[in-house]
């Protein structure tokens, strides 16, 4: 089972989870993890070439995938730069994924079945929202 998720890079909140087999590739589940408001869509080389899929699911986003840095024997330095920095604002996916495997201590799928691990995701991603915002939670209620 894999986990897809959306999250704000501003907020670092988690706007959409999605899971499917091992064997779905991340790129088939780009347009559900977007929800057309985006300014900007940060993505792993696994979205490498979905420029067309990410202006459907989103007209005004600007494609801030990774890029390949080699051809052939050559390396250029400048995409190899830009992509450093793309990582940075994507370790921000990370970050949920930490918090879900560490403090909640989900390693592992529990039950048979995609539907019911679903729903079991989607739970423990409301409650890492939440964690996410438990500082800002507590000075709204004092």
């Amino acid at each position: 089972m894999k986990a897809h998720i959306g999250v704000d890079s501003k907020e670092d909140h988690i706007h959409s989870v999605r899971s499917t087999s091992a064997s779905v590739a991340d790129k088939h589940m780009l347009p559900d993890l977007l929800h057309g408001q985006e300014h900007k869509v940060w993505g792993d080389g696994g979205y490498q070439g979905q420029g067309e899929t990410i202006r459907a699911a989103a007209p005004h986003a600007q494609d801030m995938t990774w890029r390949r840095t080699r051809y052939g024997k050559k390396v250029d330095e400048v995409q190899r730069k830009k992509n450093r920095t793309k990582a940075r604002v994507r370790a921000k996916v990370e970050h949920p994924f930490r918090i879900l495997k560490r403090v909640f201590g989900f390693v592992k799928v529990r039950f048979r079945g995609l539907k019911k691990n679903h729903h079991h995701l989607c739970a423990a991603f409301a409650l890492v929202n939440l964690y996410m915002y438990r500082k800002r939670l507590a000075t709204l209620g004092s």
